[in-house]
């Protein structure tokens, strides 16, 4: 009932008259007597409750109720970040109190949290505050690599997951967030350079973050600085995001591998010694599990600062004469047991580092990818690189597998090296099939000659595949070799000094379809080519070609 009756409103007798129909005294009156009524309801309310609540049985009655996640502050647990004592068993035991409270977020204020490998749990979010940095300590005293029967089909790195700073296995609705850092101080690399750890030595661990099994997982708002050999490994992770995270690291990234249902966005990776950001299938879960239903936007890669500029923001970078790989790039592969299908990437910026590169080559499909809006700068290798090959590392018996429906489009790349090109190459009676490549401008050094024009690529279809294995190639736009059903639209190739080599080398190709191609010089070298077709293209009348052994255009 209202505080104040409104006009019109009929009350029970007690009133004796429409409100409407009485005066100002009346009304104070009428209120009165409501809140009477009430009073007398509540009291009648609360004794017909409490009778009630006296019948139902005591172990109902001392239910506990369903509470919020709550906070749990590290230090509260132990935790001096200090940078001199270590953390771990303090910041354990907090989150394992989040955990048996039914979940909750471990707080960290801003300090150096000196640690070996923290133990991930359902339901408990880790946040790194401003100016909070978990530091990997350098003594060797990790998590035990766990055992794998299966550890042959994929290297050490890949194989095991608990030798690392951060992990968890079979876990649901875990989150690491906020703006602190991840220091892989301690971690190894993975390689057996002097002074430096082994991996495969006890203690050692050799990852930032390891997860494996798990679903709901949210990566958001830190940054990692020297990951060891992955910042982040990932493997049978359903849905997962990562989002805004800042990686400058000394080898990988993060690997994506064999997860589904996983969105990256608007990360910077700078990686100039591996990939940054790398999906992969292998079968460390011992079984065959495609990466699917994944996209990557919004996302930055590079291979040319050193490490720790990305962050620090100066951008220092690499020596000319420095021996690093300059690797940095956004690749699917190499480890291809489960193969790709249903992925897209767009709106990414590559920077002095490789190409995109797309790889199956044990035994999986590749397929239904989608790559558009991208541009590139100083990339030291092929800016597009397609494979299918024979490595086999995977199960005995396993076919050859397949690389089909791909759509590359809106790409832009400037100041690329001139050695490569891009390549598509796939194995005899193992066709790429149904590539779509639109939109494209390329500007390379040039200056190719004619004996590299000549060169005639070996098919090495079981070595490790990388856009040199081949040696220079005969072409500066596109080396194109064992594909059925593939098209180029408007594309620009643009030599910065003379180059000698035809545009387009195809081999070995069936249903080839180029429309609107802008270039300098011999535009394309046909071998044993069928259903080659090219329209609107300066310099080549517009030609439709059934069948051609040996061919210049």
């Amino acid at each position: 009932m209202p505080d104040v009756p409104h006009p019109g409103a009929v009350y029970p007798a007690c009133f004796g008259t429409p409100v409407s129909e009485i005066g100002t005294p009346l009304l104070a009156s009428a209120r009165r007597a409501s809140i009477r009524i009430m009073n007398r309801d509540r009291r009648t309310f609360f004794a017909t409750s409490a009778a009630a609540l006296a019948a139902v049985p005591a172990h109902a009655a001392t239910a506990k109720a369903v509470k919020p996640p709550e906070n749990f502050n590290a230090h509260a647990f132990g935790a001096t970040g200090d940078g001199k004592t270590l953390d771990t068993a303090a910041i354990n035991k907090a989150i394992e109190a989040a955990a048996s409270a039914g979940g909750g977020t471990v707080l960290f204020p801003a300090g150096q949290y000196l640690c070996h490998s923290i133990h991930l749990k359902s339901n408990v979010a880790l946040y790194l505050d401003m100016g909070a940095v978990m530091v990997a300590a350098d003594t060797p005293q990790y998590d035990a690599a766990e055992p794998n029967q299966w550890d042959k089909l994929q290297d050490y790195g890949h194989s095991h997951f608990r030798n690392s700073l951060m992990w968890g296995e079979g876990l649901e609705n875990v989150a690491i967030l906020g703006p602190g850092r991840i220091w892989g101080k301690g971690l190894s690399r993975g390689t057996r350079r002097p002074g430096e750890p082994r991996a495969e030595d006890p203690g050692v661990a050799n990852k930032a973050i390891s997860l494996k099994n798990c679903h709901n997982v949210l990566l958001r708002d830190f940054s990692i600085l020297h990951g060891g050999h992955f910042g982040i490994l990932a493997n049978g992770v359903d849905n997962f995001t990562l989002d805004n995270l800042k990686i400058d690291t000394n080898r990988d990234g993060m690997d994506i591998d064999s997860c589904r249902n996983v969105r990256i966005s608007n990360c910077y990776v700078n990686s100039p010694w591996d990939d940054g950001i790398c999906l992969k299938s292998d079968h460390a879960l011992g079984l065959s599990r495609a990466c699917e239903f994944v996209t990557i936007t919004n996302c930055y890669v590079s291979g040319c600062w050193e490490e720790g500029t990305l962050l620090d923001g100066t951008y220092k970078r690499i020596a000319a004469e420095a021996r690093v790989p300059h690797t940095g790039r956004i690749k699917f592969g190499t480890e291809s047991d489960g193969g790709f299908r249903n992925i897209t990437i767009s709106n990414c910026v590559f920077e002095g580092c490789q190409g995109l590169a797309l790889e199956t080559v044990d035994g999986a499909l590749l397929e239904d990818v989608t790559v558009t809006n991208i541009s590139m700068r100083d990339v030291v290798s092929a800016p597009i690189f397609m494979r299918l090959g024979s490595r086999m590392r995977a199960p005995e018996g396993r076919p050859i597998g397949t690389l089909k429906r791909v759509i590359i489009d809106n790409i832009v790349c400037s100041g690329s090296v001139s050695r490569l090109g891009s390549i598509i190459s796939g194995i005899s009676g193992h066709e790429i099939e149904d590539v779509q490549i639109s939109n494209v401008i390329v500007e390379h050094q040039g200056g190719g000659t004619e004996e590299q024009a000549a060169i005639k690529p070996a098919e090495d279809e079981t070595k490790y595949p990388e856009p040199g294995m081949f040696g220079g190639m005969p072409s500066h736009g596109f080396y194109v070799r064992h594909v059925k059903g593939i098209q180029f639209d408007n594309i620009r190739l643009v030599p910065a000094q003379p180059d000698a080599r035809p545009a387009f080398v195809l081999q070995d190709v069936a249903d080839a379809s180029f429309y609107r191609i802008r270039t300098t010089g011999r535009l394309f070298a046909l071998h044993n080519v069928a259903d080659f077709a090219v329209h609107l293209t300066k310099g080549v009348a517009d030609t439709e070609i059934p069948h051609a052994s040996e061919l210049s255009l």
